[in-house]
């Protein structure tokens, strides 16, 4: 498939620049919807089997993305959920930023009160970045697991991931991948423990998400929240037996098979493409929306070297005109996320000329509106 093939498979509304908040559904997702739909609404004969099969083929999408291999990969709803059983499972000091997104914090807090196994530990950010330098200098002997977010959600910082593997040594590398999952080409055998969803740069829609796990992960991990189906053998077993050797120990019951239909669809469609051409794609773009916001005079506060940022475009105005920028973003119908004073944007490969142009629009709006009060 050629970028523009894939391109084409997504048909947002021009001024669509949300993407890292929730991405826009694609062909490649709905198609799978509609099809299981399509099953579920009918229920010929025989074709129910279909639903069983989806499993197999979404663990074996997303092993090959991640260079994993399929029984080191379960579905999971939600990066969240995903966490949950991670930091559940895990028994000793665990380190992360508090800055990291609340799905990280939460996770480790609630475990930690109810098992009392987990420690957290705190590392605090430099300029809003966890670095390999700043990962060193805050560790101690204590620590086992370092839990990273791929992509930083505030700013779009794209982590070294080797570096910090290099700087941890056999302590166990949590990354939170949602960010950066089906469009940064990362080292993902580095890491032990890979926790994502399917709803922003997947393009699989809400509901798809899934967990990887090395070996040395499952070994380290309990599965304390593990279901009827995690025993992973084919029959239903009334006595409750030990859970699966592998990741689908994490495994509760059901889930939604057309779920992972979509997100398998994504994903099949990304591996088809090839994760280097969109990137190029969003890097492009990415590019466009910074040279705007430098025009218009508008503080970018996300990276500009390629090597260290992913689809994230986050705007820092003087905190007296973020109201002003949020309004005339509206009035111009460019979608963006506004929280903790600053304004953040996200391309896609199918973000167009006619939403840079929006954006454009809006931002020479702004800039007559908040230039006279500027001093």
């Amino acid at each position: 498939m050629t970028i523009d093939e894939f391109r084409a498979g997504f048909v947002e509304e021009p001024g669509y620049l949300d993407h890292p908040r929730i991405s826009p559904i694609g062909e490649f997702a709905l198609a799978e919807q509609r099809a299981h739909c399509d099953l579920l609404s009918r229920a010929r004969f025989g074709s129910l089997g279909a639903l069983e099969e989806q499993d197999g083929r979404v663990r074996t999408a997303v092993a090959e993305l991640l260079r994993f291999r399929p029984d080191q990969v379960v579905f999971q709803p939600s990066t969240s959920q995903a966490l949950m059983h991670v930091m559940f499972g895990l028994t000793g000091t665990v380190a992360a930023s508090p800055d990291e997104f609340p799905a990280i914090g939460y996770a480790m807090t609630r475990a930690a009160q109810a098992l009392g196994v987990l420690t957290p530990h705190t590392i605090v950010a430099e300029h809003e970045r966890i670095t390999p330098a700043v990962v060193k200098a805050q560790l101690d002997s204590s620590v086992m697991a370092v839990v990273v977010s791929l992509v930083d959600y505030r700013t779009g910082y794209l982590v070294d991931l080797e570096g910090i593997r290099q700087v941890i040594g056999d302590r166990l590398l949590i990354v939170d991948a949602i960010q950066g999952a089906g469009i940064v080409d990362a080292p993902w055998e580095l890491a032990d423990v890979i926790a994502s969803g399917g709803h922003k740069w997947l393009r699989a829609g809400q509901g798809t998400g899934f967990l990887a796990l090395s070996d040395r992960a499952r070994e380290h991990l309990t599965p304390v929240w593990s279901g009827w189906l995690a025993h992973g053998r084919p029959e239903l077993l009334h006595e409750v037996v030990e859970p699966a050797a592998d990741a689908g120990a994490f495994r509760v019951g059901y889930a939604d098979a057309a779920a992972q239909a979509r997100l398998a669809g994504a994903v099949e469609a990304v591996l088809d493409v090839g994760v280097p051409a969109i990137r190029d794609a969003i890097l492009e773009r990415t590019a466009r929306l910074i040279e705007v916001a430098d025009e218009e005079g508008i503080e970018v506060v996300s990276p500009r070297e390629d090597a260290e940022r992913a689809g994230i475009v986050s705007l820092a105005p003087h905190p007296e005109f973020t109201s002003a920028l949020a309004a005339a973003l509206h009035n111009h119908g460019v979608s963006a996320t506004v929280r903790d004073g600053r304004v953040r944007l996200g391309a896609h490969v199918s973000t167009g000329d006619d939403t840079i142009e929006q954006f454009r629009a809006a931002l020479r709006e702004f800039a007559s509106l908040a230039t006279p009060r500027r001093t």
